[in-house]
């Protein structure tokens, strides 16, 4: 789908456009002004992205973010990546959304997909924290 946007094959809302990426409104939108910044080259999601697209994807998006808060009033931003089924990505081109947050119920749809203030056990955290330290020290 989001490369026959790219394509100009698809419409979509374009908000801004450079080399490698491509902004345009959210079609579901969880808040008023909610947007996707995309890379122009096709990965299916986060893990298979190029760095160099995640680098550009990354940038637009705190820009659009920076505009989003000055032009809507945004009282906040979410940046939100979904990678996998599981973790709820739905289209599998590799995307960010930015997300403006509004006190303002009838502007804002979004709530928190976890209660914070639940820490989680110590024992039990200092251990994948370890297992994952030691993955990262790991050659590719």
């Amino acid at each position: 789908m989001f490369c026959e946007i790219v394509a100009g094959r698809a419409p979509c809302d374009k908000v801004a456009e450079d080399a490698t990426t491509l902004a345009f409104m959210d079609i579901d939108p969880g808040s008023d002004g909610h947007l996707l910044v995309i890379p122009k080259r096709h990965s299916a999601d986060l893990l298979s992205v190029a760095p160099e697209d995640l680098v550009a994807t990354t940038l637009a998006a705190q820009r659009i973010a920076k505009a989003v808060h000055s032009q809507f009033g945004a009282e906040g931003v979410n940046l939100l990546n979904c990678n996998g089924d599981v973790g709820w990505q739905t289209v599998f081109h590799f995307h960010l959304h930015v997300i403006p947050r509004y006190r303002d119920k009838s502007k804002d749809r979004m709530e928190s997909p976890f209660e914070p203030g639940m820490p989680s056990d110590a024992d039990a955290r200092a251990q994948l924290a370890r297992l994952l330290s030691a993955a990262l020290r790991r050659p590719d």
